[in-house]
């Protein structure tokens, strides 16, 4: 996305305590991961090394040298710590679990000489949720308990509750929101998505852009088509065997990928209608995916045996007959 959307509250916020001459030294955006914090970060970042006269809707002008030095990585004044690749000579194989407490030692040296371009020093962690513990929270806390003058730590967080209690007194809270339909449909449009594809992904993306954009290609309605036939019952297993031969082929990982994602949120949304013992079956199929989907990636889970169980899980919700019930 080339523009911001959405969250126009905290921006606008953010931009007043730039102008106010007393900017706290420490931020953390918090909120649902994908709505734009870590893009916000970045543009606030540039705003504060370009110093004063910025557009206060922190839009980039032409030619912009300070932005031209953060897109090459090379601005002096900022430092960005992010996962870095398991194997720098293997970037392929994904990036390490977590920011490395020798990643956040680097800041003694950064924050140890002055500015060379402006009156500030930037630091962004994105994100926070990733720092090491304890040896990583703990070197930042180190820091941000007392940063050097000009110094400006943005924090981006999806989960701040899962910070350091200490890291979290010593920032203040900037709260962003999903975004809403209408601001959904502009980002997507702004990021070259087809208007046949448009409403799909608005409705999957829940307020995010970046979980749309993941989600894009993916034919994320036949996904959704097949959880709803199992949700109906599956007594051959002839839906979740085609589903799991399906996205067990190398060439669907980001369909097997999505179908881990969607699989959590179809049965959420179908608890949401359902009471007493209905509810039960379907709050404990909800545990059993979301457990399910986060070990499938992080422990390499064979997919075709995962697909295969994350649809029986589905097919709990089928609706039980009046005499099997009887019968339990």
């Amino acid at each position: 996305m080339t523009s911001l959307y959405g969250n126009l509250v905290a921006r606008q916020a953010f931009s007043a305590a730039i102008d106010s001459g007393s900017l706290h030294h420490a931020w953390i955006f918090a909120g649902p991961e994908g709505v734009g914090k870590a893009q916000f970060a970045m543009l606030a970042a540039r705003r504060l090394l370009a110093g004063p006269g910025q557009p206060e809707d922190f839009a980039i002008p032409p030619g912009d040298r300070t932005q031209q030095l953060i897109e090459a990585g090379s601005h002096p004044d900022l430092k960005v710590l992010q996962r870095l690749p398991r194997d720098e000579k293997k970037p392929e194989q994904g990036l390490a679990r977590s920011i490395r407490v020798d990643q956040v030692r680097e800041l003694d040296h950064f924050l140890g000489v002055k500015a060379t371009y402006s009156d500030r020093r930037v630091v962004v962690i994105d994100t926070a949720d990733d720092l090491e513990r304890p040896g990583a929270s703990n070197a930042l806390l180190k820091n941000l308990e007392e940063p050097p003058a000009g110094t400006v730590f943005l924090l981006v967080s999806h989960a701040p509750g899962r910070l350091l209690p200490t890291i979290r007194s010593r920032c203040r809270m900037l709260r962003f929101e999903p975004l809403n339909d209408t601001e959904m449909r502009a980002a997507l449009i702004d990021s070259g998505v087809a208007a046949g594809e448009l409403d799909e992904l608005v409705r999957v993306g829940e307020g995010s852009p970046a979980r749309a954009l993941a989600m894009a290609g993916l034919d994320i309605a036949g996904l959704d088509k097949a959880l709803a036939e199992l949700a109906q019952g599956d007594s051959s297993n002839a839906v979740r065997a085609e589903l799991a031969r399906s996205l067990s082929l190398k060439a669907a990982q980001q369909r097997y990928e999505a179908f881990l994602e969607r699989a959590p949120s179809f049965i959420a949304t179908a608890a949401r209608t359902r009471s007493g013992e209905a509810l039960r079956i379907a709050l404990d199929a909800h545990d059993a995916a979301r457990n399910l989907a986060a070990g499938a990636l992080g422990l390499s889970l064979d997919a075709q045996g995962t697909v295969f169980e994350m649809a029986g899980i589905v097919a709990r919700l089928a609706p039980v007959s009046p005499r099997a019930r009887s019968q339990r």
